[in-house]
């Protein structure tokens, strides 16, 4: 490749990036940074320890953005320096390509955090898998794909804290309900959300026949004590203990903990058994009840709904927005995107290499937006 058709390139990754930086705002950014200090420093909010938590959490992301804008521009300046370089030295081709193609990584993570513009794109996610169509089999998918997002948030840098579980009779869960935390966790897993199909053969038939199974990804955002849109009163709430289910073993839950919380005016209900602690499955259920509240409140805006949530569908064969089919050939179809992975690549999906399907969905997205 020649040196002026390399200069090129950069040239075109340097208006992306100028691009990415007029879309993120480093100046209303800084002056956010700015307010976010103010409210720190003043004493009428120090013993407000949601509230400061709530600042701090915001502080770090918006820190985290403007470092790595500020990094693109380095690194693409640095790459207009070696190119002049290369111009009269070129043992240097391959370490300049191999920088080259790492800044294109980059640029193209930062164009898709430019989508995330939603209030609660930045919120932790709270991840809700059930089981659908299939019986154990779709019990064990459960436990598959709880295993595909563990791996993906292990990879991203992502904490994962376990709300609650109902254990599938034979194998895996009849849904598992976490807490995903960490910088934009639900603007990402929020492409997540919908039915997920499973056809492979069945490791539970002894006949080793081929089996279909389905599974529901629910993706929320948690919902902060301080955020005005949803208010629970105490006293339309109705709290029972009892002891967690499961089956047996030193890690289950052996005193009557465990917590489910009926809200009165919708009927809604929430369990959380997967703490020792009677007061920390009561805080998790909370955590769950005010994200279902306000899930329900968009469902009741019907075009904020399709923003957040997308379409709730039956978990059943024709409803699927993604199959992993395993048997008689290996591919992972996202039928949103008609994005496809083939071979040993399904796999690597199955190991939490989901980040294309997500950019994917997330462009797509956009770009609905953007039309309508």
């Amino acid at each position: 490749m020649k040196e002026d058709a390399l200069k090129e390139q950069l040239i075109q990754l340097k208006e992306k990036i100028n691009k990415i930086k007029s879309i993120f705002d480093p100046q209303g950014k800084q002056k956010r940074l700015e307010e976010i200090k103010k409210q720190l420093e003043d004493s009428a909010n120090w013993e407000n320890y949601k509230l400061l938590q709530s600042l701090k959490r915001e502080e770090n992301i918006i820190k985290q953005q403007l470092n790595r804008v500020d990094e693109l521009d380095e690194e693409v300046n640095l790459l207009f320096e070696l190119a002049d370089i290369l111009e009269e030295d070129a043992s240097i081709k391959d370490e300049f390509l191999d920088n080259l193609s790492q800044l294109k990584k980059k640029i193209e993570k930062a164009e898709i955090d430019t989508f995330l513009s939603g209030k609660h794109d930045d919120s932790n996610a709270i991840v809700t898998i059930h089981s659908g169509a299939g019986g154990t089999e779709a019990c064990d998918w459960v436990g598959m794909l709880f295993r595909m997002y563990s791996m993906w948030c292990d990879k991203n840098g992502y904490k994962i804290e376990i709300m609650d579980i109902q254990p599938g009779d034979e194998a895996g869960y009849k849904s598992i309900t976490f807490l995903v935390s960490g910088e934009m966790a639900y603007g990402y897993l929020k492409t997540e959300h919908g039915v997920h199909r499973l056809v492979r053969i069945s490791p539970f038939d002894a006949n080793k026949r081929r089996h279909t199974s389905f599974a529901s990804v629910s993706v929320l955002p948690e919902i902060n004590d301080e955020d005005d849109e949803i208010d629970i009163d105490p006293s339309e709430l109705k709290i029972d203990t009892f002891r967690a289910s499961g089956a047996g073993g030193q890690h289950v839950n052996k005193t009557d903990s465990a917590i489910r919380i009926t809200h009165l005016p919708t009927g809604i209900v929430v369990t959380c058994q997967n703490e020792r602690s009677q007061h920390k499955n009561k805080a998790f259920a909370l955590k769950i009840l005010k994200s279902r509240l306000f899930e329900l409140k968009q469902q009741e805006k019907k075009k904020e709904m399709e923003k957040l949530e997308g379409d709730k569908k039956k978990i059943e064969w024709g409803s699927q927005i993604r199959s992993y089919v395993l048997h008689p050939y290996k591919m992972v179809k996202d039928h949103r995107t008609n994005l496809e992975k083939k071979d040993m690549a399904t796999l690597a999906v199955l190991d939490g290499q989901i980040d294309d399907f997500i950019a994917e969905a997330l462009k797509i997205t956009n770009k609905e937006r953007e039309d309508g």
